[in-house]
């Protein structure tokens, strides 16, 4: 394994989840307070971030996830530095992240940084999760080694991050960005700069219908949360949303969306242009051959069986897979 050396700009709850997903991986992490602190305080933001990282990682051996006496190796790799010191902490490192408040003086302060003490060969990634790429390019003079990495909590087992390059990212820093995510166990997925990126967009929309079916008195908000658990929640574990569109069919989508919009008299349910298009095109998944994906070289039964072999082993994993009565 190529060790690389990490460092985090910003000692919080997003740095530390970084340091634990680094130093689990097998690489040293530098995390670098951007704040100016007394003495006495930085030691108390020290023993802070070691001891909740050292906490996490007790949290995934409680659950089986490696053997306990290995936490004291893991947490050698990780140490925390004060901002006086940022030239050496930043020093040697070959991917700076940014995990500093959602202001945009306190990214600027801490591009700014990364401009004076990182290696000129070093990558640089935001974590935010609501500022775009485009608009912190402005920030440093490094365009082409700037890019997001938007991590979602808690950072340390999630293992999406949303990947955003502005117009001015490099290719060579993408790949490189890309690769060592996905060297330390994540699954990073490309996006263009746009507001809510891919996850938190779709969430949005999601946990905001799901408070209008309490408010609406359609379903309590256990039967809400049950409903979301054990149908939406099962499903969207093994197919995708746009790969279930397929597997029901679009045209399912486009007639259901054009009842509810109807029903409600509410355009916040009509299809998107894609859907519609791909109806009118006969591009309605499995049964034609073609959807969003394409389906016309694959062995379509196969893949059937393969995807209800992975919802019945998530079925098995949530305790409701049940033996015939016989």
């Amino acid at each position: 394994m190529h060790t690389q050396t990490i460092a985090c700009i910003g000692a919080g709850r997003m740095g530390r989840g970084i340091a634990h997903s680094v130093a689990y991986a097998g690489h040293p992490v530098r995390l670098l307070d951007a704040k100016a602190r007394s003495a006495e305080d930085f030691r108390k933001l020290e023993a802070e971030a070691t001891n909740e990282v050292a906490a996490s990682l007790a949290i995934v051996a409680s659950l089986g996830g490696f053997e306990k006496d290995n936490i004291p190796a893991l947490m050698d790799r990780v140490s925390i530095w004060p901002l006086e010191q940022a030239a050496e902490a930043l020093a040697g490192a070959d991917i700076v992240f940014e995990g500093v408040p959602e202001v945009r003086e306190a990214k600027a302060d801490a591009f700014a940084l990364f401009d004076a003490h990182a290696d000129r060969n070093a990558v640089l990634a935001s974590t935010t999760s609501t500022m775009l790429s485009t608009d912190l390019a402005e920030l440093t003079e490094r365009r082409a080694h700037f890019l997001n990495a938007h991590w979602l909590n808690p950072a340390f087992l999630v293992p999406l991050v949303e990947v955003s390059p502005s117009d001015e990212t490099s290719l060579d820093v993408q790949k490189r960005l890309m690769d060592f995510l996905e060297s330390i166990g994540k699954v990073p997925v490309i996006c263009k700069a746009s507001p809510g990126y891919i996850v938190p967009r779709i969430q949005a929309l999601a946990m905001n219908e799901a408070a209008r079916l309490v408010e609406e008195g359609v379903a309590s908000a256990e039967d809400v949360d049950r409903a979301v658990k054990y149908g939406f929640g099962l499903r969207f574990a093994v197919l995708g949303l746009l790969e279930f569109i397929d597997w029901g069919g679009g045209d399912i989508l486009y007639y259901a969306s054009r009842y509810m919009s109807g029903a409600f008299n509410d355009p916040r349910f009509e299809a998107p242009e894609i859907v519609k298009r791909n109806m009118e095109e006969g591009r309605i998944g499995l049964k034609t051959g073609q959807g969003f994906f394409d389906y016309a070289s694959m062995d379509v039964d196969a893949y059937r069986q393969e995807r209800l072999a992975a919802f019945l082993k998530s079925l098995q994993n949530a305790g409701l897979a049940r033996p015939p009565v016989l």
